[in-house]
C-alpha cells in the first residue's frame, strides 16, 4: 500500500508540474483539477507500480515518468512531442540554422522513421534520400521499439563520424544500405538566381529566425542589375519552421498590414491573428529589415511554386498570397500541416511541443490535411509524374480538418476540379531515370525543371498581357 500511495504521489506531481508549465489561468486550473478521471489515475498508478515492482529489471522513476509523458503526447498528433534536454537544445540551435547530423526531417509511422524530406546541401541530400523512405535500422539498431527522439538522437553525431541507414524504398525490392558522414549541418534557407530576360529565381528552403532578412537581401541582389519582369518563388519541399519568419517573407510582397494567417485553439493566447506589420514578423528585434526592401518587389508579378514537400509555414506564405491574389500559385497540392506548435519550457532544461492550434488563410480556409490546392496544377515532368510525396493526412493520429469555415472570394480551382494523381515513377530499380523527371533542385533554376519552366512561360504570358493593354 506504501509504495502505491508512493505512485500516486508521484503521478499527482507529473499532472501538477505539467499544468503549471502550461500555465492555465487560476480559474482554469481549478477547473481543471475539478475534473481530474480519479479512476485512471489509479489505474496509471497501478502499472507504474506494477513495473516498479515486478519488472524483469530495475527501472528509474525520471524514465518511467518521462515515457509516460513521452507517450501521451506522442499519441495525441504526429506534432505533439516530449524534448529532453537534448532535444530540446537541438530544436532551439535547428531554428537559427545549424545543428549537427546528416540533414533529413522525419516522422514515424508504423514505429518507422519516415523521411518527410532531406534538406538540400547536406549528406542526406547528396546521398539520394528521399522523401517517404523508411528507416528501419540505423547502424546496428534496429528502429523497432525506439522513439522519434531516440532515433534522432542516434543519427546525430560528431561531425566527420560515419552513420549508416538501412532504408526501405517503394519500388526497391530489396533494402538499401547508405552509409553517410555527419557534417555541421549549416542551412542556408535563402537562394537566388538572375534568369534570362530579367526574370528572378528566390528559393526558400526552410523558415527559419533570418529567413526573412535573407529574402530582403537576395532581392536586392536581384534588382541591381534592373527591374525585373517576374519572380518565381520556389517553396517545393520546405518543410515550414518559424512562424514569424512566414509572416515576415508573406509581408515582404503584400501591402502592409495585411492579414497574412490566424490561428484558433482553445486558450485566449491560441487566438491571434498575425498581419504584414512589424509587430508580428519581428520577434525581439528593433531592427525592420522590410525597410530595405525594393518598393517593386511589391508589385513584381509572381508565381509561387509548391508540392507535396511544402508544409506549414510554406503553406502559410503560399495560402496568403493566394487569397490576396497577390500571386499564382503552381504545382502539385502541398503537405496540408495546418496547425500550429507550441514549445513549452520544463524543469531541467526539458520542454514539450503541444499542438496548441489550427492556423487559417486570410479567406478562413484551413488546410489540415488538405493542403493549399494550387491555381494551376503542374506534374513534376512533361509526362505526367510525380514523386510521391509522404502528406499530414498520411500521418497516424493526424488532426481532421473538421473545423474550416466556408471559404469567402476563395481562388479558383483549376479547370480539372482537382489535381492530376500522384504518380510514382515506375520501371525497375535498373532503369535510368529520365532527364525530364528529375528532382528540382540539384541544380539552382535548372533548365530541365519542368514546373519552373511552365512557371517562366506563364510570367512571360503575363508580361505579354500586360504590355498588349
Amino acid at each position: 500500500m506504501g509504495k502505491w500511495k508512493q505512485a500516486g504521489l508521484v503521478c499527482a506531481g507529473v499532472l501538477g508540474g505539467v499544468l503549471i508549465s502550461l500555465q492555465f489561468s487560476a480559474i482554469a486550473d481549478k477547473e481543471t483539477r475539478a475534473s481530474l478521471p480519479v479512476e485512471e489515475l489509479r489505474t496509471f498508478a497501478e502499472v507504474f507500480n506494477a513495473i516498479k515492482t515486478g519488472y524483469v529489471e530495475p527501472v528509474d522513476d525520471k524514465k518511467l515518468i518521462t515515457h509516460a509523458i513521452s507517450g501521451m503526447l506522442s499519441n495525441l498528433d504526429p506534432h505533439s512531442s516530449y524534448l529532453d534536454a537534448d532535444a530540446f537544445k537541438d530544436l532551439q540551435v535547428g531554428t537559427q540554422g545549424e545543428f549537427g547530423g546528416i540533414g533529413i526531417e522525419v516522422g514515424m509511422e508504423d514505429g518507422l522513421v519516415k523521411v518527410v524530406s532531406p534538406i538540400e546541401d547536406t549528406p542526406a541530400y547528396r546521398a539520394g534520400v528521399k522523401p517517404g523512405d523508411l528507416i528501419f535500422k540505423i547502424d546496428d539498431t534496429l528502429v523497432k521499439g525506439l522513439t522519434l527522439n531516440e532515433a534522432v538522437k542516434r543519427m546525430r553525431g560528431k561531425p566527420k563520424s560515419q552513420i549508416r541507414l538501412s532504408i526501405l524504398r517503394k519500388g526497391e525490392a530489396k533494402p538499401l544500405e547508405i552509409s553517410l558522414t555527419r557534417e555541421v549541418i549549416k542551412v542556408q534557407s535563402v537562394k537566388s538566381k538572375l534568369l534570362d530576360d530579367s526574370y528572378g529565381y528566390l528559393r526558400i528552403t526552410s523558415f527559419q529566425e533570418n529567413t526573412g532578412a535573407a529574402v530582403v537581401k537576395h532581392l536586392n541582389d536581384l534588382y541591381k542589375p534592373g527591374p525585373l519582369k517576374g519572380l518565381v518563388l520556389d517553396l517545393r519541399n520546405d518543410p515550414g519552421g518559424l512562424l514569424n519568419s512566414a509572416v515576415g517573407v508573406a509581408a515582404a510582397f503584400l501591402p502592409a498590414d495585411s492579414l497574412v494567417t490566424s490561428t484558433d485553439g482553445r486558450t485566449p493566447d491560441a487566438k491571434h491573428s498575425f498581419s504584414a506589420s512589424p509587430a508580428d514578423y519581428l520577434r525581439g528585434s528593433r531592427d525592420d529589415y522590410l525597410k530595405a526592401l525594393p518598393p517593386e518587389a511589391r508589385k513584381v508579378p509572381m508565381v509561387v511554386l509548391v508540392n507535396g514537400g511544402s508544409a506549414s509555414a510554406s503553406e502559410i506564405v503560399a495560402g496568403a498570397l493566394q487569397d490576396h491574389k497577390r500571386a499564382l500559385i503552381l504545382g502539385t497540392t502541398t503537405f496540408g500541416k495546418g496547425s500550429v506548435q507550441t514549445v513549452l519550457p520544463l524543469p531541467g532544461n526539458t520542454a514539450i511541443k503541444l499542438t496548441t492550434a489550427r492556423y487559417f488563410t486570410p479567406s478562413g480556409r484551413s488546410i489540415q490535411a488538405k493542403g493549399i490546392v494550387p491555381d494551376i496544377v503542374v506534374e513534376e515532368s512533361a509526362d505526367g509524374t510525380s514523386t510521391e510525396h509522404l502528406r499530414e493526412a498520411n500521418l497516424e493520429h493526424h488532426l481532421e480538418n473538421n473545423t474550416s469555415p466556408p471559404a469567402k472570394d476563395a481562388p479558383a480551382k483549376p479547370t480539372t476540379g482537382k489535381p492530376a494523381p500522384v504518380k510514382p515513377k515506375g520501371g525497375s530499380p535498373k532503369d535510368e531515370p529520365d532527364e525530364s523527371s528529375e528532382l528540382p533542385g540539384r541544380e539552382l533554376a535548372s533548365k530541365k525543371d519542368y514546373q519552373l519552366n511552365q512557371a517562366l512561360n506563364l510570367l512571360k504570358g503575363m508580361q505579354i498581357m500586360q504590355s498588349k493593354r
